[in-house]
């Protein structure tokens, strides 16, 4: 990883997953990994198997000095944005966190506002541990939460696409409309309640 880290004590990483899909929450992570105890093998979560994430999930909370979770719901995605919503779910996972950072370290291209220095890293989920461990932890609690939904409709294929608009959910939605977790202002979601 040739990143160059800013100077400062405690710095955080942050990441979200699900701002793509139809269906369910934006959830991000914010993590404070612990130098003392460093965790082999982190990485932009899409490129690790469900298996390996699943491992590393387990021990970024066992070893992090701290992390936390946010998101926004489907109706607050409606009602801000999906970017305006990210921003506040991230604005959510750094607030939770029981240690205050010195420095953010976002992913992607922009920062949401916070009462700390930050800065955005373009593919930091590549590039930086603690975004890598924030991506990770994101994207578990996220496909996690999307094999439950599939549990209460398994006609959508949830646990299959994770509520991404693949070709067997359009399919789904055309043909059983919407369910109470989609994103009404998304393109082929408002399609489906104007032909429903």
């Amino acid at each position: 990883m040739n990143f160059v880290y800013p100077q400062a004590n405690l710095i955080a990483g942050v990441d979200e997953v699900g701002r793509g899909p139809l269906v369910g929450a934006v959830v991000t992570a914010a993590v404070i990994l612990d130098p003392a105890n460093p965790i082999a093998g982190l990485m932009d979560s899409k490129k690790l198997t469900e298996k390996r994430r699943e491992v590393l999930y387990l021990e970024i909370k066992e070893k992090a000095l701290c992390w936390s979770l946010g998101r926004a719901e489907p109706e607050e995605i409606d009602q801000l944005n999906i970017l305006h919503a990210t921003m506040l779910a991230m604005q959510r996972a750094v607030a939770g966190l029981a240690i205050q950072p010195d420095y953010v370290l976002i992913d992607g291209n922009r920062c949401p506002v916070l009462s700390m220095s930050a800065q955005p890293v373009v593919k930091g989920d590549s590039l930086v541990a603690e975004i890598s461990a924030a991506s990770i932890l994101a994207k578990v609690t996220r496909d996690r939460e999307m094999t439950e939904l599939d549990k209460q409709f398994p006609e959508y294929g949830f646990a299959k696409h994770k509520g991404y608009p693949t070709a067997l959910h359009l399919e789904k939605l055309s043909l059983l409309g919407v369910t109470e977790h989609h994103r009404r202002s998304f393109a082929p979601v408002k399609r489906a309640l104007a032909f429903g």
